[in-house]
C-alpha cells in the first residue's frame, strides 16, 4: 500500500453528518459497530461512547441531539473522529482510556466489547461504563457470542443490576442494561514486571490491554537476540508497544524514538522510561503521522501488528514497511520480525531491492538495507 493511500481519510455520508474511515481504524465494516448503530436509541441528555472506532454509534446519538463524549485510544480512529465530530457543538473527542471517564456523569453509555484486547481490559471497560452512568442510566452493549459476549453480558448485569438482549444477528448481539447498583470500585489497572533481554534485566510497567503485557513475547525476543551493537544509533521502533524493543535498546545507548497507535501502550512505555530514567521519544502516532516529515533514522525496527479489531488486516504492516524505507537514511537498516505465514518479502524486495532472513525460530527475522544511492 502506498503510504499516501494508507493515511487518506475516506468520507462516509451518515445523513446530516459525514463520518470518515481509513486503513487501521476500527469500526468500518465490523458488524459489532454496525448492529449497535442500527439498534441504538438515545436516552437522556448526556452520553458516553467508550469504544467509538470511527463513530458509527456516536453519530446516532449526535443526530438525536445528545451531548456526547467520545473516548478513544487508537490514534488512527481518533483522526477519523476528529474529522467527523471536531466542529460539532456538544461533542468532545478525547484521547483517553475508558476508565478515565468521570463518575456518575452520563445518562447513557455505549460500548462495543473490546474482546480482542483480553478479559482484563474488557472488564475494566465494563467497570468504567458502570461507574460513568448515573442511577437509572442505560448501557448499550454490543459484542460477538463467539468472543465471550454471554460471559461479558453476565458480568455487566452483575455490575449494573438488570438488562436484556435486544438484537441477535448470527453471532452478534446488542443488549441494553439499566444501572440499579452502586458504582463499583475500580482496581489498579497497572502491572509491573521485568524482562530478560540482551544479557540484562529491565523493569517495565503496563496497563491492561497492552500487547504481551507482563512478558516478552517470543517474536520480540528473537528480534532482540538477532541485533548486533546499536549504541549511538538513531533508532525508530515502529509499533513500539510498551517499549520492549525501543526502551531495551535505549538503555544500551541508542537514541530511540517509539511510535505507537494505542494510548495504553504509549502511557506504559512512558511510565517505564520515566521509572528507569531512560531517555526516549515516545509518540502516540498513526504509523508515522506524529513525526516531522524530514525526520530520518539509522535503524528502523518493527514487530508489526497484523490485526485490526480482531481481523487479519495487513494494511498497517504494509504501511510500516513503506515508512521504514522512507524514514531510513541511505545505508540504513530495517529489521522486521513476523509469523512465517505472512509474506512480506515481495514488498521488501520491491522497496529495498533485497531481503535477508536472519533467523527462523518459530518466527522469522528479516533485514533490508537502504541503497546508498536512494534518497
Amino acid at each position: 500500500m502506498v503510504l499516501e493511500a494508507y493515511h487518506r481519510l475516506h468520507p462516509l455520508p451518515a445523513g446530516p453528518l459525514t463520518l470518515y474511515h481509513k486503513a487501521g481504524a476500527r469500526g468500518y465494516g465490523d458488524g459489532r459497530w454496525e448492529l449497535l448503530a442500527r439498534s441504538l436509541r438515545a436516552h437522556g441528555v448526556r452520553a458516553l461512547d467508550l469504544n467509538p472506532g470511527i463513530g458509527l454509534a456516536s453519530a446516532v446519538l449526535v443526530k438525536a441531539g445528545l451531548e456526547l463524549d467520545l473516548l478513544e485510544t487508537s490514534r488512527a480512529a481518533l483522526r477519523c473522529l476528529e474529522a467527523a465530530f471536531g466542529s460539532q457543538p456538544g461533542v468532545q473527542v478525547r484521547t483517553a482510556l475508558p476508565w478515565e471517564a468521570p463518575v456518575e456523569h452520563y445518562d447513557q453509555a455505549v460500548l462495543v466489547l473490546p474482546s480482542e484486547r483480553g478479559q482484563d481490559f474488557t472488564h475494566l471497560s465494563l467497570l468504567a461504563a458502570a461507574r460513568a452512568l448515573r442511577p437509572g442510566g442505560q448501557l448499550w452493549l454490543s459484542g460477538d457470542k463467539n468472543k465471550g459476549f454471554e460471559r461479558q453480558f453476565g458480568a455487566a448485569k452483575a455490575l449494573l443490576g438488570c438488562g436484556e438482549v435486544l438484537k441477535r444477528e448470527g453471532p452478534l448481539r446488542v443488549a441494553v442494561l439499566e444501572k440499579q447498583n452502586p458504582s463499583p470500585h475500580l482496581p489498579d489497572p497497572w502491572t509491573n514486571f521485568s524482562i530478560e533481554a540482551r544479557g540484562r534485566s529491565q523493569a517495565f510497567y503496563c496497563l491492561s490491554g497492552v500487547f504481551s503485557a507482563g512478558q516478552l513475547d517470543r517474536a520480540t525476543a528473537l528480534l532482540l537476540e538477532t541485533l548486533g551493537d546499536i549504541s549511538g544509533a538513531e533508532v525508530l521502533d515502529l509499533g513500539g508497544g510498551y517499549g520492549a524493543i525501543g526502551l531495551t535498546l535505549a538503555a544500551e545507548g541508542a537514541r530511540a524514538t517509539l511510535l505507537e497507535d494505542d494510548l495504553a501502550s504509549v502511557l506504559s512505555a512512558r511510565r517505564s522510561a520515566d521509572a528507569a530514567q531512560i531517555s526516549a521519544t515516545i509518540i502516540h502516532s498513526d504509523v508515522d503521522e506524529g513525526l516531522p516529515k524530514d525526520r530520518s533514522f539509522d535503524i528502523v525496527l518493527s514487530n508489526p501488528p497484523f490485526h485490526v479489531g480482531g481481523s487479519v488486516i495487513l494494511d498497517v504492516a504494509h504501511a510500516f514497511i513503506t515508512v521504514a524505507h522512507a524514514r531510513l537514511r541511505s545505508g540504513g537498516r530495517f529489521y522486521l520480525v513476523a509469523n512465517p505465514f505472512l509474506k512480506y518479502e515481495p514488498l521488501l524486495q520491491t522497496l529495498f531491492g533485497g531481503v535477508r532472513t536472519l533467523a527462523t525460530e518459530g518466527y522469522k527475522v528479516l533485514s533490508c538495507t537502504k541503497d546508498r544511492s536512494a534518497r
